[in-house]
């Protein structure tokens, strides 16, 4: 049985970040394990047989990290597409900008005003809300909460507001300033540069798949296991166990596998089974549609888009062929739909297309004139790491545990915390966690909630 100084489980965003420190620290005493054929995880794209490109979800670049960026310079150079961003809502037969809030100005008249007198009331309220439907309702009113967030953060998270913490959201919801949503009012002006993703890029070729594929072929190919699926870890004796009967030992253990799956497949299940049920997470299904011709005017240059209402099945939409011309094959284009599940919000898989179809035409997306020529479905299990109320105490008590065993369960499903799960968030809390046990460098994205 080989031994390692590092064990990294999981070839996403997180775990190469770790193994390409331990490369630029001159550290060899490492091996990397995934147990599919590829690098990239819920950040991989794939082709499909008509040539299309898909992605896992509406995935973009942008940066909080010098670190990041500067690698991602390195790793495709100059083979970046660069977007300023446009988002929009489609609600009440018409396109909203984003943030919603800070645009209702574009709304019908009497839901404009039913959205404005809602803001005008919140000045009386004072109470700490408990949930983040209490959130929605005091920070952003009765008429926003009914026509917009309400209903569409149950389509997105799969679960009711109300069962999800306010702990997360930092930088991710618009608090409405109502101020300046008058004055957008009166002056009919859009209000669209709020956010840290205003401006982002996205690779020339290939889908974001192409960036970790990239840095996959950067590292040591002898330290890499693709196809070597963990089927338990013992951590008593620091051993792990894959599929293939192969079983290594490690001093320390960076695991971005999902947290409950960790748990639930080693020999601290029994001690943390109890926490390990309050972590939550949402399916994703992805739909991709490509058409032959071009998008109408009105998509042109559109990023994405936001569904609220029930007339159709997916939270977001993205016009992936305006990310890079070779997202599809010349003279075509393509829209990518999303679609959460959860044990409260169920899916329909053998109908799945044809809702989404339905939901593209009523939505006036596409038309029965428009040509489909190639269509395309993924589905991921572990789609969001869900902010439930008792998320943070049962992580609390999971993650001390386990790194008192020389486990470090850090990325998108192994930190479990949406707030710090992007593509950048990821590969630094690989990075820094060898910081950490190399240098004794104090982590800082893993436990930043801002």
């Amino acid at each position: 049985m080989r031994k390692f100084n590092f064990v990294i489980v999981g070839a996403g965003p997180c775990g190469l970040g770790a193994a390409h420190r331990l490369k630029e620290l001159g550290i060899t005493n490492w091996a990397l394990f995934e147990k599919e054929s590829y690098f990239g995880g819920l950040a991989t794209s794939f082709q499909d047989a008509k040539g299309f490109w898909w992605d896992i979800g509406g995935h973009v670049q942008f940066s909080h990290y010098q670190y990041f960026d500067q690698l991602m310079d390195t790793l495709l150079g100059h083979n970046w597409v660069y977007h300023d961003r446009e988002s929009w809502i489609w609600i009440a037969n018409r396109f909203v900008p984003y943030p919603f809030q800070l645009n209702i100005h574009r709304l019908p008249e009497k839901m404009r005003d039913e959205c404005l007198k809602g803001l005008q009331k919140l000045l009386t309220i004072k109470n700490k809300p408990k949930n983040f439907e209490q959130w929605i309702y005091q920070t952003a009113g009765a008429g926003i909460a009914k026509y917009f967030l309400l209903p569409y953060n149950f389509k997105v998270w799969a679960y009711q507001p109300k069962e999800l913490s306010t702990s997360w959201m930092g930088e991710r919801v618009a608090q409405p300033d109502i101020k300046r949503i008058e004055k957008n009012i009166a002056s009919g002006h859009d209000d669209v540069s709020w956010g840290p993703n205003n401006q982002f890029r996205f690779p020339l070729h290939g889908g974001t798949g192409t960036i970790w594929q990239a840095l996959g072929a950067e590292l040591p190919q002898k330290q890499l296991y693709l196809n070597h699926q963990v089927t338990h870890i013992n951590t008593r004796k620091h051993e792990i166990v894959f599929s293939n009967q192969v079983t290594v030992s490690y001093d320390h253990l960076i695991s971005t596998v999902p947290l409950d799956w960790l748990i639930a497949n080693s020999d601290v299940s029994t001690k943390l089974q109890t926490p390990s049920k309050q972590l939550f997470h949402s399916t994703t299904h992805i739909v991709g549609i490509g058409l032959k011709g071009t998008p109408k005017p009105e998509l042109k240059t559109k990023c994405w888009m936001y569904f609220p209402e029930s007339n159709c099945p997916f939270y977001r939409v993205t016009v992936f062929s305006n990310y890079s011309p070779n997202n599809a094959p010349v003279g075509h284009w393509s829209i990518m739909a999303e679609v959460s599940e959860s044990p409260q919000k169920q899916v329909n898989e053998n109908n799945l297309l044809t809702e989404v179809l339905q939901g593209l035409k009523n939505t006036q997306l596409i038309s029965d004139t428009d040509q489909i020529v190639s269509t395309w479905q993924y589905k991921t299990a572990y789609g969001y790491p869900t902010p439930s109320l008792n998320r943070d105490i049962a992580l609390n008590l999971i993650q001390p545990e386990l790194m008192k065993r020389d486990i470090y369960s850090r990325g998108r499903f192994g930190m479990w915390k949406y707030e710090v799960s992007n593509q950048d968030h990821s590969l630094m809390q690989g990075k820094e966690v060898i910081d950490l046990l190399v240098n004794n460098e104090p982590e800082v994205t893993a436990w930043n909630t801002s």
